[in-house]
């Protein structure tokens, strides 16, 4: 049985720091600008249309957010 994936999951993997996250039907799909990620979304919408993407940003370990 295999385990769902959920934004805690990616919030705490290293990997994704630095750039922007969509899970959606169960798979995580990561963009490195905000451009992509609306790319990425523009699919998800037409082959998904009925699931809600969750979406974030992940910054750099040392970044400073204001």
């Amino acid at each position: 049985m295999k385990k769902a994936i959920t934004m805690m999951n990616i919030f705490k993997n290293s990997r994704y720091r630095g750039k922007h996250v969509i899970l959606a039907a169960g798979k995580v799909y990561t963009a490195k600008t905000g451009e992509g990620a609306a790319e990425i979304l523009k699919k998800l919408e037409k082959t998904h249309p009925r699931i809600t993407p969750e979406i974030a940003y992940l910054p750099k370990a040392r970044s400073l957010t204001l």
